[in-house]
């Protein structure tokens, strides 16, 4: 059990004499009274610290003449190491004093502070909002101008990156000139061999992208495409260090965040460069660039007219190449990718759907249990290849490859959009190829799994519709119609005929006739 200082009560009278008073000698010693009690037991001690209201009496000692400050500071930033203490510390008014002592010269201050500012908002939503009000975002920026040493910069580098996650700030930070000096750090220390020049090199580059992820900021970064920061940060990509080219692919997946600026991308031969990038990661083989360049390809072909493009561009050759990886989040981009450039683009959704290799891989994923995101993203891929191409030959693939079974079961999840994207390609196969199917659809209860659908009132309205589509498309196999039969659906059918929505009442009519009729 932590024994709090008995002499604490008395420590904090002189404390509050001091607070009008300047007698430094006895206010040191209560300091170091404090900090022992911190370093000893810090929860406890700091639940003490507040409880006995010390916290409003810190402002007044934050005074930059006193010898006393960097004390208090640190004794701040102890206090702000528990998550209960950051409202506190800002209620109490700590920030602006804290933030004019940035601009001391005094190494221990400028530390202390740092680290007190830094903890106070780290995690924080509600300190970070009380931040955006105040001038932090300037000084912070004023600061770094000036300084040229690593430790200094490292420190103000810890203060910004918790704050910079606050969009108002983000946007603050853009106007008061931060990223000029976070290109200007990037070209100091990209050729740099030292351990701290690779720091730097990686905050800034880490800052610069964690800029860009708020709307305003990136946009006004972005400046139509003309910007100069968009300009240099699309020089990273070709670069030769593995830290600019993943912060640059980054950064092009964040500018990409809205269809203007895909569409300006693309045009200016942006794809290309992305291409080379991966084309060299293909042996480098470095994960998380891969991960950053998909990311980048897959939210710029969102835009329709950007599809055909992209594809003649060469792009699904270059990320087929990662077929092979075993990393989970670089499969799970790579499918993300190639099924945005299919969609709508019946070729080159016949293209790859024909691609044995591709569907192989496919059926693959679609059982990896362990990564839900690559899970998904697999089945959602195979059924794209059926919708967009509609062509047999796909269909052919699809069910040589065993990836029936899997649709079938996609179109059991609990996500709406999957369930109807798995109907619709099971329609296509019933349509299509209902005999080469047939043992599929009869292994994996597609009929059981139509009836649960088609019973369950909380299944969407498309959801019923494509089921009773897809039960009027089985009835032409024999096995099929009479798992039908069994199931009693002329029951569930003519309930639906009621139903509110016109597509489904209509649908239930239609398929209540088609199932008296081959009773």
């Amino acid at each position: 059990m932590f024994v709090f200082p008995d002499n604490l009560s008395e420590a904090l009278e002189k404390l509050k004499l001091a607070s009008t008073d300047s007698a430094t000698d006895s206010v040191e010693s209560c300091l170091d009274c404090l900090l022992k009690a911190l370093a000893n037991n810090n929860t406890e001690a700091s639940m003490k610290i507040q409880e006995i209201g010390l916290l409003p009496l810190l402002p007044t000692l934050l005074n930059p003449q006193s010898s006393c400050t960097p004390k208090v500071a640190n004794i701040i930033a102890e206090l702000a190491k528990n998550e209960f203490m950051r409202s506190p510390c800002v209620e109490a008014g700590l920030i602006p004093p804290l933030i004019q002592l940035l601009n001391s010269t005094d190494q221990e201050v400028l530390l202390q502070t740092g680290r007190a500012l830094g903890n106070i908002c780290y995690d924080s939503q509600s300190s970070k909002e009380q931040f955006a009000s105040t001038n932090i975002a300037e000084e912070l920026v004023r600061l770094f101008q000036k300084q040229s040493e690593h430790e200094k910069k490292e420190m103000i580098f810890e203060v910004l990156a918790p704050l910079a996650e606050n969009d108002v700030i983000k946007l603050q930070l853009v106007e008061a000139g931060l990223v000029e000096c976070l290109l200007e750090v990037v070209a100091q220390t990209v050729d740099g061999e030292r351990e701290e020049d690779v720091t730097q090199l990686k905050t800034a580059s880490d800052l610069m992208v964690l800029l860009l992820l708020g709307d305003e900021s990136m946009q006004k970064l972005f400046e139509g495409g003309k910007g100069s920061v968009f300009q240099r940060v699309l020089s990273w990509i070709p670069s030769h260090n593995h830290q600019l080219q993943l912060a640059g692919a980054l950064a092009i997946a964040n500018f990409a965040r809205n269809d203007g600026n895909c569409i300006h991308m693309v045009d200016t031969g942006i794809v290309q460069k992305l291409l080379e990038l991966l084309d060299r990661h293909v042996e480098e083989g470095n994960v998380t660039v891969q991960h950053a360049a998909l990311s980048a390809l897959r939210n710029l072909a969102i835009p329709v007219v950007n599809k055909s493009k992209m594809l003649s561009a060469g792009v699904a050759d270059v990320v087929l190449k990662f077929l092979q990886s075993e990393m989970p989040p670089v499969q799970f981009k790579l499918l993300g990718t190639l099924r945005m450039l299919i969609d709508t683009q019946a070729e080159a959704a016949d293209q790859l759907g024909t691609n044995g290799k591709l569907v192989e891989r496919l059926v693959e994923w679609c059982e990896a249990k362990d990564h839900a995101g690559v899970m998904g993203e697999s089945n959602r891929l195979l059924s794209a290849l059926i919708r967009h191409s509609k062509s047999k030959e796909v269909v052919k693939t699809v069910i040589q490859g065993g990836g029936v079974k899997h649709l079938v079961t996609m179109a059991t999840s609990e996500h709406m959009i999957m369930q109807n994207e798995a109907l619709v390609a099971l329609g296509l196969i019933a349509a299509l190829e209902l005999v080469a199917a047939e043992k599929d659809f009869v292994g994996a209860s597609l009929v059981s799994v139509l009836h649960k659908l088609l019973s369950d009132e909380r299944s969407a309205p498309e959801i019923k519709y494509n089921s009773m589509i897809l039960i009027c498309a089985v009835m032409g196999s024999e096995p099929l119609h009479k798992e039908v039969q069994s199931l009693a659906f002329l029951d569930v059918v003519s309930k639906l005929r009621a139903h509110e929505n016109k597509t489904v009442s209509h649908q239930a009519s239609l398929t209540e006739q088609r199932l008296t009729a081959q009773s």
